[in-house]
């Protein structure tokens, strides 16, 4: 556990010695914030809409009712006026978590369709700035390539910067389901790249399924990418303070807690995702066994033991990743506490040789990924430790503690 001088001055020091570098740090991943916030007045309007309507002459749900609740009364309804639902309230359909996720991939392809209008509409806007066509011209490529056929999406709010959540494999036959929660700049024009693309979200967790497919090609996998929370922008206080995780955390535990079915859950989480994944641990389904940090600056606590889960917690770093420079303690609100790889905190530390840098984790080839796919569909013998004598198998056997 990292020591603290208590003196104010050193205290101060440290804070701000903490901003400065998280600052400079996040300032090198590459991701660039979009400064335009996209009004929810649609989203609003047809909330009072949902409020207002009826099905068979009941009240529609509270879209805040908890998801077995939810669930429940999916299931009363026939397919048909499920797919009604969807093509009369996409927007929200298709974030309900306890909807059947078939019917919120229906509606978020038609809310994804909607949006892509209004962009068209805004580029023969002539009133339009330069900067503002940019960023509709963007917009709109995302929202087509989204419309892709075959793509699952099963979050999208194209409100603000927006967010979205996609996932790849079979979700309501998987056993097992991982989740990968990216870092800083995550929103929609992030969410996917042609270059770089094991750098965002969507190229991460396509990445981790095929790399779960090969290693155990009988266990039915899903992976979910999820930028379904709203990330810090680059440099800026939210990157170093938990306020946006301790948001995230629950937008990421509702969503784990409604998933279908009986699966083991495990969480992959990138830089800031590590510090929403520390604060979701505290409260996290117990269907979630294993929870992996890659890149961290912190989970919020001071050891693993702090984090007060059932789930197993897997820590690595590349030797190249410049988080390991920036100072891991936390000042008064300010950082985000011990180092997850550090022997002391406790996390089982596994190789991540061949990620070259903070970005790299989910790159083919990489250690990191491989001990990622191992830990995603359980086969924890074949995870490669960081060290030589194999401690991050300790207490393990046959894929459950001993």
């Amino acid at each position: 556990m990292t020591s603290f001088d208590p003196s104010p001055t050193s205290a101060a020091w440290r804070a701000l010695l903490a901003v400065a570098v998280v600052f400079v740090m996040l300032a090198t991943t590459g991701w660039s914030a979009v400064s335009h916030q996209r009004s929810d007045e649609p989203g609003q309007r047809a909330l009072a809409s949902w409020a207002r309507d009826r099905v068979a002459g009941h009240p529609l749900p509270d879209v805040d009712a908890p998801a077995y609740r939810l669930a429940h009364f999916f299931a009363t309804l026939t397919s048909d006026r499920q797919a009604a639902l969807a093509d009369e309230y996409p927007a929200i359909v298709g974030n309900l978590n306890g909807a059947p996720v078939t019917l919120r991939y229906r509606a978020n392809r038609s809310a994804l369709q909607r949006a892509a209008a209004e962009e068209r509409r805004r580029l023969r806007d002539t009133a339009i700035s330069a900067a503002g066509r940019e960023e509709a011209s963007l917009r709109l490529e995302r929202f087509r390539s989204m419309l892709a056929e075959g793509r699952q999406i099963l979050a999208f709010d194209p409100s603000g910067k927006g967010r979205a959540a996609e996932v790849f494999g079979n979700l309501d036959r998987a056993s097992r389901v991982s989740v990968v929660v990216p870092g800083v700049d995550t929103h929609l024009l992030t969410l996917e790249r042609e270059e770089r693309a094991y750098a965002a979200p969507i190229g991460m967790a396509e990445s981790l399924y095929r790399a779960e497919r090969s290693a155990s090609p009988g266990t039915r996998t899903a992976v979910i990418a999820w930028a379904d929370y709203t990330a810090p922008a680059g440099l800026g206080m939210d990157a170093a303070l938990g306020g946006l995780a301790a948001d995230g955390a629950v937008r990421l535990n509702a969503m784990v807690g409604a998933l279908p079915g009986a699966s083991t859950v495990s969480l992959f989480c990138h830089s800031y995702g590590s510090v929403v994944c520390g604060v979701a641990a505290r409260r996290v389904s117990d269907r979630v066994a294993d929870i992996a940090v890659a890149g961290s600056p912190g989970m919020r606590a001071r050891s693993a033991g702090q984090l007060r889960t059932g789930a197993r917690i897997w820590a690595t770093r590349d030797r190249d990743d410049w988080i390991g420079d920036v100072p891991h303690l936390e000042v008064g609100g300010i950082g985000h506490g011990a180092d997850p790889v550090n022997p002391d905190f406790g996390a089982r530390i596994v190789s991540a040789s061949g990620a070259a840098g903070h970005s790299g984790y989910f790159q083919p080839g990489a250690e990191s990924l491989g001990n990622f796919a191992a830990i995603g569909v359980g086969a924890y013998g074949s995870i490669r430790c960081a060290t030589a004598d194999g401690a991050c198998h300790s207490g393990i056997y046959g894929g459950q503690d001993a």
